[in-house]
């Protein structure tokens, strides 16, 4: 990826094409003597695999594991890699991390996480999710109209300038699987069809369901949902929205848009955490080891550096770290152990 411009915006182009999130790393400044240089890129996938070049074996695996955090946190970040700094400092926005390897040159990267637009399914044919939907396409979201088959010819008219597709009740569920974790459902279908569209978020898991309807018909309606033994009832959010004093339909869906923006799952969790609630299984980030000289984390799966003492494996990020391990052992075990 560190290549040709339009081989790298290809690649990107396909990523997004697939739907798959991913974090583009980019050198923006460099102290030599380093083997990477100003302009130089790579791609970081979800599952940890790295394309592209932006420095050699140390610097390569702090921006992998900074890319999975910042994918996590979905937000980029500047990291400063430092022959000079004593420890990891990070604030939200810049991370600097110590560089303990031979090279006493220094790289700065920036790590931008590329994800999907987010998911806002409307379940109803009625003004509150006509509304929400203008409002939550003005917001850039990935935008799903669901209704009763007889009413698709009346809310497809509305729905196909913005680029909405509408789907039937009975669709719902196979448009559900495999839906990102930061999905918003909102059923606002006045009783027409309230526990079916309910039931049918519920059992798919989608983390953010709002009901539009009065206190008194959500408890009836989610009451009903509970003697069927539909999970995760008490978290449907009934009535729907932040109270701003809303009475139009368009004060109603801003609302509810207004504590969808709100609700950020991802938002304030460790890295750890935030990576298993935001990414896919499949993304979860590699098993690491503790470098005993550097105290770098080394992915455990592609080290080339590694070394059998006291029968057990030890993996370094580079030849340097494993040279001063084998040479004096002793000063180093106690900082795995």
């Amino acid at each position: 990826m560190s290549g040709r411009l339009d081989e790298f915006f290809r690649r990107v182009a396909a990523l997004q094409r697939d739907g798959q999130p991913f974090v583009i790393a980019t050198v923006v400044a460099r102290r030599p003597p380093v083997s990477a240089h100003l302009g130089d890129r790579a791609i970081v996938l979800a599952d940890g695999r790295m394309e592209g070049f932006v420095g050699g074996a140390c610097s390569r695996e702090i921006v992998r594991r900074q890319a999975l955090e910042a994918l996590a946190a979905r937000r980029g970040r500047l990291v400063s890699i430092r022959p000079d700094a004593k420890e990891r400092s990070a604030d939200a926005e810049h991370v600097t991390v110590p560089m303990t390897c031979a090279s006493e040159g220094a790289v700065d990267v920036y790590v931008e996480p590329v994800l999907n637009a987010r998911r806002l399914v409307i379940a109803g044919a009625t003004p509150v999710a006509d509304a929400l939907m203008r409002l939550g396409r003005s917001l850039q979201y990935d935008v799903v109209r669901v209704v009763d088959a007889r009413e698709t010819n009346d809310v497809e008219a509305a729905a196909a300038p913005l680029d909405v597709p509408v789907i039937t009740l009975d669709a719902l569920a196979g448009r559900l699987a495999g839906l990102p974790p930061d999905t918003a459902a909102v059923v606002a279908s006045q009783g027409h069809y309230d526990d079916e569209a309910l039931e049918r978020l519920l059992r798919a898991g989608v983390p953010y369901v709002g009901f539009v309807a009065s206190r008194k018909r959500g408890a009836t309606v989610l009451g009903l949902l509970q003697e069927r033994g539909v999970p995760n009832v008490t978290a449907v959010r009934n009535p729907a929205g932040l109270d701003l004093g809303a009475r139009t339909p368009p004060e109603v869906a801003l609302s509810v848009l207004a504590e969808i923006v709100q609700w950020r799952p991802a938002e304030g969790l460790a890295a750890e955490a935030a990576s298993a609630a935001v990414l896919p299984p499949a993304a979860a980030a590699p098993a690491t080891a503790i470098d005993p000289v550097c105290g770098m984390d080394v992915d455990v799966a592609t080290a080339t550096h590694t070394a059998e003492l006291d029968g057990r494996t030890w993996y370094f990020c580079c030849g340097h770290c494993r040279a001063a391990f084998l040479k004096e052992p002793d000063r180093y075990r106690p900082r795995a152990s």
